[in-house]
């Protein structure tokens, strides 16, 4: 009997999840949000993720249910699981990726590495925070923040008063210490429900605006315990929130060597993408593999150095196709993945990734053709 992945969501994440489910024989049915979705190849049913019924009419249909984003409410999720739907990530571990107050509680009582930070829910405890901890910090809406939304650093409460006047009762903001990194990192991590864990090379993201715009697979530099040290911190979060499928954990390299946890995304993530062609087992093939709870696919390199770079934006023209044979003559060796969206200022378009021996080489090449791209 075929194997059946309901994915609520229609975005790039989807999208990236057909060509696995096709290889593996597995069939996947897509809820998108609207018509015309990035994952329109696979949308089955569109309709609203905040509405159980509608959501209870997808699942009925599909072996487990899993996500394209973090943004099915709780109730919609613990009804899932109440009707005896197959959930992963599980209502139980993706509270701590929708609510960062969860989170930030959570991962302190694990002992993990976290920025200083508080719940502060009016102006006189952001003060009091601020003169505690030098006069800035970055304030974050507890849920629904997101390449670069929801996050401002501040150096006086009255940068966010409007925040605080938008509080429900009994809500607060987190604020968390300016961190002095060096660089930002993440540790991908996927386990499966029967507990199994594994993990890629923890790889280095660069940031523009708030939004991934590059990322170098493995890490380069950084010291001997880099590796073991994300990689324990990945195991310990995975295992102790009961994680299944993929999980991010984006981190902070500080200058003087720690490794803080900074956010978690539990799907597959943006600085995942680079495993499609860079490793044995993509992120997107071996989430498939979790939430089904298929044995695990290597995770190792197929070449000594990655580089994704996102196509952000696109051209002002809306015209793809020219900048699409542009780069795919200049550099063959480049793999295009556009995601099937129309152009639009800071949007995620694509992404490009090269593979090879040398690291200069290997980001010119996936720079150049990102840039085909550019207004």
């Amino acid at each position: 009997m075929t194997l059946r992945v309901g994915v609520i969501g229609g975005g790039q994440l989807a999208r990236m999840m057909i060509p696995p489910a096709i290889e593996l024989g597995i069939e996947i049915r897509v809820l998108a949000e609207a018509e015309g979705m990035s994952a329109a190849l696979a949308a089955t049913a569109v309709g609203d993720y905040t509405d159980l019924p509608t959501v209870l009419a997808f699942a009925r249909e599909v072996d487990v249910v899993t996500f394209d984003h973090e943004h099915v409410p709780q109730a919609v999720l613990r009804g899932l699981v109440e009707a005896g739907v197959a959930v992963h990530p599980g209502p139980d571990a993706l509270q701590y990726a929708q609510d960062k107050l969860l989170m930030r509680s959570r991962l302190a009582s694990l002992g993990v590495p976290v920025p200083v930070w508080a719940s502060v829910s009016d102006a006189p405890a952001l003060d009091a925070f601020l003169a505690d901890n030098g006069g800035r910090a970055v304030v974050k809406t507890a849920r629904g923040g997101y390449d670069g939304k929801g996050v401002r650093v501040v150096s006086s409460s009255s940068e966010v008063a409007d925040w605080f006047s938008a509080l429900a009762s009994g809500e607060a903001l987190l604020v968390e210490e300016l961190v002095d990194f060096r660089r930002e990192l993440s540790q991908l991590v996927a386990r499966r429900p029967s507990g199994d864990v594994t993990l890629w090379p923890v790889v280095e993201s660069t940031q523009r605006d708030g939004v991934c715009a590059e990322v170098l697979a493995p890490a380069p530099g950084g010291s001997s315990r880099l590796a073991p040290v994300a990689a324990q911190i990945g195991t310990t979060i995975a295992e102790s929130l009961g994680v299944t499928g993929v999980l991010a954990v984006e981190l902070f390299e500080t200058v003087d060597g720690r490794i803080l946890v900074n956010e978690l995304a539990m799907r597959p993530h943006n600085t995942g993408h680079w495993t499609i062609d860079g490793s044995t087992t993509s992120q997107f093939e071996q989430h498939l593999r979790a939430v089904l709870d298929l044995p695990f696919g290597a995770t190792g390199h197929t070449a000594p150095w990655s580089v994704m770079v996102n196509i952000l934006g696109g051209p002002a023209s809306g015209d793809l196709d020219t900048p699409l044979r542009a780069a795919a003559a200049a550099h063959p060796t480049a793999k295009l993945h556009l995601y099937g969206k129309p152009p639009r200022p800071g949007r995620k378009i694509g992404h490009v990734t090269a593979s090879g021996e040398e690291l200069d080489e290997v980001a010119y090449v996936a720079r150049a053709a990102a840039a085909a791209f550019d207004s």
